[in-house]
């Protein structure tokens, strides 16, 4: 006969909180429940010098055609087709040097030395290149067969009054301002300006340049968020360092409220040091999701505090760099009033040198570069693995239980 069971059958609120797990969301739904909580800043009008990887606040449209008025697009000769026959000779009457319109007007048989981007003299109907003619005195002969419009660059032919040069939620790029400078527009309206601030947890952080004891590391999360945070434009007005203490938690968080964006990195898991969590309901932050399926980055947090968007990113550097790209960088530049187009990464294809598995249950997202179209994983794929996040240029996304065989051609999300 067995020994008897003598202990208690358990209770309903015991077996309830014995099958209650903590609920992980899918990065999609958390991705767009953080889209949909944060709203374009104010627009403002910026120099167009300041204006590179800022995103239109409204469309633009042409004021002038391009080119402006007909032009020579080579040094040569503007002068009459029809009157070039071989070994016929051409009078020059004059010079038109890029700049001021000297209004010089030709007849069948004259010619007028012309640079390239000067205007056209009336009835010239082609240009000469200067190598192509032989001179004599004042004439010149022209020794290749010359048809009407030969390089002449034709007045709106590039571009028309009134077509839209630059769409609402533009990305800005250094040939876009070029082409706005052309068409004489000083300044452009654009997103509003987005102020973050960071705050990096842990009692084993010191400042990189101090001297380590054993048991404590170089801080490098915030260097590695600030420079993410700039790369997208966004202007870093605070960063601290707070020990696992929790009023001194409080007090970082309530300084940063200020801003438009707050990352806390670390303390945002399970672990009874992990007291951001806490912490922001003691200042009276509203958390609307924790833990994210995605590796790496599970223990991710979002939340508010008035119009602060708050993230609560891993502290392992892998981690924060990922969930970083996946979830604030979208919010970022919807706040500076991307399109919906812009927010993603680029993505572009890319041939597996080796077998990628991912035996998990999570999406991961893989480290590796690419070079002539290849992929190849770098480094150790942990989340503290910072050498090989370092060289890495892409990530993969391979899905739980996927396995991508060598030479398969796959979409990865560039970095540069």
């Amino acid at each position: 006969m067995g020994l008897a069971d003598t202990r208690q059958p358990a209770t309903p609120n015991e077996r309830r909180r014995k099958k209650r797990k903590p609920i992980v969301i899918t990065e999609e739904k958390a991705l767009a429940h953080i889209l949909e909580s944060v709203a374009p800043l104010p627009s403002r009008s910026v120099p167009l010098a300041q204006a590179r990887e800022q995103f239109a606040a409204r469309d633009v449209f042409a004021r002038l055609a391009l080119p402006v008025f007909d032009n020579s697009a080579m040094d040569g000769y503007a002068v009459v087709a029809k009157a070039c026959a071989a070994g016929k000779s051409q009078r020059v009457i004059g010079e038109q040097p890029a700049g001021a319109d000297r209004k010089l007007r030709i007849a069948p048989g004259e010619a007028v030395r012309i640079f390239t981007g000067a205007p056209m003299p009336a009835g010239a109907d082609a240009v000469v290149m200067q190598e192509e003619v032989r001179c004599e005195g004042p004439e010149i002969f022209v020794e290749t067969k010359v048809e009407p419009g030969d390089f002449i660059r034709r007045r709106g032919s590039d571009l028309s009054e009134g077509q839209r040069i630059l769409a609402s939620g533009e990305r800005i790029r250094p040939q876009t301002l070029a082409l706005l400078a052309a068409q004489g527009f000083a300044e452009v309206e654009v997103g509003g300006a987005v102020r973050a601030a960071i705050i990096v947890t842990g009692d084993e952080l010191i400042p990189p340049g101090g001297a380590l004891e054993t048991g404590q590391i170089f801080e490098s999360n915030s260097i590695l968020a600030r420079a993410l945070f700039e790369k997208c434009g966004v202007s870093v007005a605070q960063v601290e360092h707070c020990a696992d203490e929790a009023s001194s938690i409080e007090a970082a968080l309530r300084r940063s409220f200020a801003c438009d964006v707050l990352v806390v990195i670390g303390g945002v898991s399970v672990g009874a040091r992990d007291l951001v969590k806490s912490a922001l309901n003691s200042v009276g932050a509203q958390t609307d999701l924790w833990r994210v399926s995605v590796k790496p980055g599970k223990p991710f947090l979002f939340g508010r505090a008035g119009a602060c968007a708050i993230f609560g990113l891993p502290g392992n550097p892998v981690s924060a760099f990922v969930t970083f790209l996946l979830f604030v960088r979208p919010a970022v530049l919807q706040l500076m009033g991307a399109h919906r187009d812009e927010l993603s990464l680029p993505r572009i294809d890319a041939t597996l040198t080796e077998e990628v598995r991912n035996k998990g249950d999570r999406p991961h997202y893989v480290r590796g570069r690419v070079l002539h179209g290849k992929f190849t994983v770098v480094g150790r794929q942990e989340s503290h693995a910072l050498y090989g996040l370092s060289r890495a240029n892409a990530l993969l996304r391979v899905p739980p239980g996927e396995v991508f065989r060598r030479e398969t051609v796959v979409p990865v999300l560039s970095l540069d």
